[in-house]
């Protein structure tokens, strides 16, 4: 008997027999509902047999069958109505158990996310995005009132869906193309930790939604529920369906706060703050201020995250500010990480080394932080040195830089474009998905091996629109993603390290040493970062204009 919980109180399993109730007796179950009907095949078990061995162990038992490939939606009001009815935990079963999941998942569908039925039913080994559609209409079947279609579909209007957006439009003005997203709000996230700082005003990194779309690009301002790539079709919150010829999947990722415990709830108060958030970018700012003597500590914690040197760019940058106040010697840094490096590039590592001595800063490696007790300022790591045991060690804070744990969107990880670790799945030249060749995907939702930040977008936006319009012409991929990405690691206030390297850690400057050597300090990598890359971004990159970022061309193929 292969048991499957979809939920605390409710599993599935292929067919049962009589002689299965000793052990579901002895797991617990009160009840049963076999939604197989009698005589599918010769020697299955008669649901009259099943239900009064279940009797004899004191189970109940209904019987709710359903024809295999149709589940009405009579079939689905009446599971409901035995599951409202049946003591708890129960089992329900079938010929493999995918007529009861089915079942159960159109049955929550009105009282659960779609993203949380998806990953419910996967983790127990069921795939079920076939039916997505009708799970995101609240369990019932859908009713096709013809779906809108376009040429390309670009899910996500970040820094990468916008870009593409442009730089496709620049390329074939005649395309209909649409992009999704349900946010008002565009950020500019690179400039988070400048507004943690003191050196940005929050409100010079937003910008509205609709004064950034390029014009002529349809904005559907919706969240995504679930794809159908089989179908070419992605599914809205509410059952709307958007179809495409081309799709380009760049969301971005999920800043995953709950995996810490206790940290939501003290987040912007207790000395707890983050620059990975907008409305908490500030309060750094104000924490650092007001610190005059004490303990400040900032986490990093397992990659993938989204700018791997923003963490340490909070503790320089706060460093420098106490240094210039003259309180310096009175605070104790700690820079708690998850990882074992400072950086993962090493030839950037000697010039911020120079940096963490400056600041007096204290590096414990392979510390995660997993709670928060923000009232009591005390923070929790698991420590996972390789060299010793696990173990637990709680710190004192006066103040604490908090970068989340971060995870591909829930709608992604439960999709059938993810990979085995919820991520995109792509070649990593070529940024098409392994399985769909329709489909493609930039920026931090994939699975290349790349640093996710904004400039690791702004090249790989040209890439994917070069190869969308060849495959429109009929060529194969032009154009390949070298790994870029840049860093620039502001190690004090009027100073970068300018950290720009590819896949495998090559770097990869954009200009001569003798204007600007990355592996150092400079004011030049400065004025870049603070005066140079914001307009760039707003009125290049979003603009299609690609400045710096034009896409290394492979030879092209016929099909």
């Amino acid at each position: 008997m292969n048991l499957k919980r979809i939920s605390p109180k409710v599993s599935v399993s292929p067919q049962i027999s009589a002689d299965d109730m000793p052990l579901l007796e002895a797991e617990g179950f009160r009840a049963i509902i076999c939604n197989r009907p009698d005589g599918e095949v010769a020697d299955q078990p008669s649901f009259a047999d099943i239900e009064a061995a279940a009797k004899a162990h004191g189970i109940e038992a209904r019987y709710v069958p359903v024809q295999s490939g149709v589940v009405t939606d009579d079939d689905v009001s009446a599971f409901g109505e035995e599951l409202r009815s049946l003591p708890r935990p129960l089992l329900a079963y079938c010929r493999t158990g995918t007529r009861s999941v089915t079942l159960w998942s159109f049955h929550e569908a009105k009282k659960r996310p779609i993203s949380e039925i998806l990953a419910a039913t996967k983790a127990a080994g069921f795939d079920i995005n076939g039916v997505a559609r009708r799970i995101a209409n609240g369990g019932k079947t859908p009713a096709d009132t013809g779906d809108a279609k376009f040429d390309v579909v670009i899910v996500g209007a970040g820094a990468g869906g916008i870009s593409v957006a442009a730089s496709l439009q620049s390329r074939k003005p005649d395309l209909s193309i649409a992009v999704i997203d349900p946010a008002d709000i565009h950020y500019y996230q690179p400039g988070w930790t400048m507004v943690g700082s003191g050196i940005f005003e929050a409100q010079q990194t937003a910008k509205t939604m609709g004064s950034l779309i390029p014009k002529g690009v349809k904005w559907i301002k919706s969240a995504v529920a679930a794809f159908e790539p089989e179908n070419d079709a992605v599914i809205l919150d509410g059952c709307r369906v958007v179809k495409y010829d081309r799709l380009v999947v760049c969301p971005g990722l999920k800043l995953d706060w709950k995996k810490v415990q206790g940290l939501e709830e003290t987040l912007g108060r207790n000395g707890v703050t983050s620059n990975y958030r907008y409305d908490l970018a500030p309060y750094t700012w104000q924490l650092v201020q007001e610190m005059n003597k004490g303990r400040a500590v900032f986490t990093q914690p397992s990659m993938p995250i989204k700018c791997a040197g923003a963490p340490q760019k909070a503790m320089y940058l706060s460093g420098d500010a106490w240094g210039r106040k003259g309180v310096l010697n009175n605070i104790d840094i700690q820079f708690m990480s998850a990882g074992g490096v400072l950086f993962g590039v090493k030839d950037y590592v000697p010039a911020l080394m120079k940096y963490v001595e400056k600041y007096d800063a204290t590096l414990n490696f392979f510390h995660n932080l997993v709670a928060v007790d923000g009232p009591a300022k005390k923070a929790t790591f698991k420590v996972a040195n390789p060299d010793t045991d696990p173990a637990e060690v709680t710190v004192d804070f006066d103040m604490m830089h908090v970068c989340p744990p971060q995870v591909a969107p829930d709608f992604i990880r439960v999709s059938p474009l993810a990979d085995a670790a919820g991520w995109v799945d792509v070649d990593q030249a070529t940024l098409r998905h392994k399985r769909f060749e329709n489909i493609w995907s930039l920026g931090d939702v994939m699975n290349a091996p790349n640093a996710k930040t904004a400039a690791a977008a702004r090249k790989q936006a040209p890439t994917v629109a070069e190869n969308i319009a060849a495959d429109i012409a009929g060529r194969s991929a032009v154009a390949q993603y070298d790994g870029y990405g840049s860093c620039p690691l502001t190690v004090e206030r009027g100073k970068v390290v300018l950290a720009e390297f590819g896949y495998g850690g090559a770097l990869k400057p954009s200009f001569p040493a003798w204007i600007l050597d990355g592996t150092k300090p400079t004011r030049a990598a400065w004025f870049l970062k603070e005066k140079m890359l914001p307009p760039i971004y707003w009125r290049a990159m979003l603009k299609g204009k690609e400045w710096l970022a034009k896409p290394e061309q492979v030879k092209a193929t016929a099909k």
